[in-house]
């Protein structure tokens, strides 16, 4: 299954540039390269066999290998490789995944407007937001709720939306205008003895005294993850959405549903926010909207924006936005392939039934000496190593834990992502029970492994 040692021999494997990665260590260690992939397994050039428990970034819920989607592509590029939907032009496929988005949309959707990614498409919620006001007459009302630890993209405003310093420190950022409001995390951020629905409670006041702070007037949109993926997979308290909501609406608030992680299947219903109590009043979507076959975002607007986009566009001219591949004919096809085949397979129903083999896993592990605490919504799980159970304190970051452990994981034979101390868990949909067991198999291994080299450093107790 793997590619040939010869063919990667005599190239370059330093020429790559790689987002995320310690570059002062690899240009020691130097990069995997992965050549195949079937089902839930990747196979590198050196014929190392991994199961990928990311599905590739949050976004490869088909596997890899899938025929359908290689002959959806191919048709699709036989018949109109490229085409644009600039002026007025458009494409059947395009069209086809607009209505088809619009059915699922867990509310009414008026137009779908396509990106190439979802940090773009997270770029283009804040442009119409602004748009929006500015056609409302209301020039005022353009700074964007974020949250800490959150994660929108990595484009100049998605960045400045994520909640992250990594993603901010010496790329000055993020822009001004951006505001931050709590993480929705009990076990970090919960006050000794508060309950989930004391905390809710509070994070509810505290967002109200933002906007009081700030003037209603000024707040245009408040953006926010379902779960929240690259934070750690944080999964909101009960109630969390539902007691936001009202103070939003109260002001006149957008809610922006970033569903790019959460979309499609992947937390047992077809979109996050139905899973989580959230009524957005837009949508980003990407990553699984089209299995990661091929690059795609998407941007769902309803009726009330569209109508005061339309007016602004008859004073203007002309709608002044779009990207040279939004809309790509070969990204929509197979997005539509996609859900076709998601539908097909009942794939929501697919992910609540193997989620109890997923939960009972996550639960074994909570017992881990180093595991703090196990959290999941559907098939998408952090697991939290913390130097003490009982104090919830954490290792110091240098040290480097999660990332060790995740190294030790690749070395076990499965691919899955450190975000700090938290090893996160997001794998291909199509997932059978014995491949999930392999998994957890794979990082239990791992985590008895990151436990022997801690007491190895003195860092562990024996």
């Amino acid at each position: 299954m793997s590619q040939p040692l010869s063919n990667v021999q005599t190239r370059d494997l330093d020429a790559v540039l790689h987002p995320y990665a310690a570059l002062h260590k690899l240009r020691e260690t130097g990069p995997t390269i992965m050549a195949s992939g079937k089902g839930v397994f990747i196979y590198d050039t050196q014929g190392n066999e991994y199961i990928e428990g990311m599905a590739g970034l949050w976004c490869a819920g088909l596997g890899f290998g899938n025929e359908e989607m290689i002959e959806a592509a191919n048709e699709q590029l036989r018949s109109l490789p490229y085409y644009h939907q600039f002026s007025g032009k458009g494409t059947e496929p395009a069209i086809e995944l607009a209505e088809k988005l619009k059915e699922l949309s867990p509310t009414p959707m008026s137009k779908v407007f396509y990106t190439s990614s979802g940090s773009e498409a997270n770029d283009t919620q804040v442009k119409l937001a602004w748009y929006y006001n500015n056609a409302l007459g209301r020039p005022k009302k353009k700074k964007i709720i974020s949250r800490i630890k959150a994660y929108h993209g990595v484009t100049l405003m998605a960045a400045s939306l994520t909640g992250l310093p990594n993603n901010h420190i010496d790329f000055d950022l993020p822009f001004d205008g951006i505001l931050h409001t709590d993480c929705p995390h009990h076990y970090r951020f919960g006050q000794d003895g508060e309950s989930e629905a004391e905390f809710v409670s509070r994070l509810a006041s505290s967002l109200e005294q933002m906007i009081d702070k700030e003037g209603g007037d000024t707040i245009a949109a408040m953006i926010a993850e379902p779960v929240m993926g690259a934070g750690g997979v944080i999964v909101p308290p009960s109630g969390y959405f539902e007691a936001i909501q009202p103070i939003l609406k109260e002001h006149d608030i957008l809610l922006i549903d970033d569903e790019v992680i959460n979309g499609f299947g992947r937390t047992g219903e077809w979109f996050g926010a139905t899973s989580h109590g959230m009524q957005p009043d837009t949508i980003s979507a990407a990553k699984q909207l089209t299995s990661a076959y091929a690059p795609l975002g998407a941007v769902m607007v309803p009726d009330f924006m569209m109508d005061a986009l339309e007016a602004q566009s008859a004073k203007i001219g002309v709608f002044g936005h779009g990207y040279t591949y939004g809309g790509h004919p070969l990204g929509c096809a197979l997005g539509v392939k996609a859900i076709e085949i998601y539908q097909r397979m009942d794939i929501c129903a697919k992910v609540r039934a193997i989620t109890p083999t997923f939960e009972r896993r996550l639960a074994d592990l909570s017992t881990h000496p180093l595991v703090g605490e196990v959290r999941n919504s559907g098939l998408m799980a952090g697991v939290e190593i913390v130097a003490d159970k009982v104090t919830k304190q954490s290792y110091d970051p240098k040290l480097g834990v999660g990332a060790k452990c995740a190294e030790l994981c690749q070395e076990q034979g499965v691919i899955l992502r450190p975000i700090g101390d938290t090893i996160a868990i997001c794998p291909p949909m199509i997932i059978n029970e014995d491949e999930l067991n392999l998994l957890f198999d794979r990082l239990q291994s791992a985590l008895n492994e990151t436990e022997l080299w801690l007491k190895k450093e003195g860092l562990q107790g024996s």
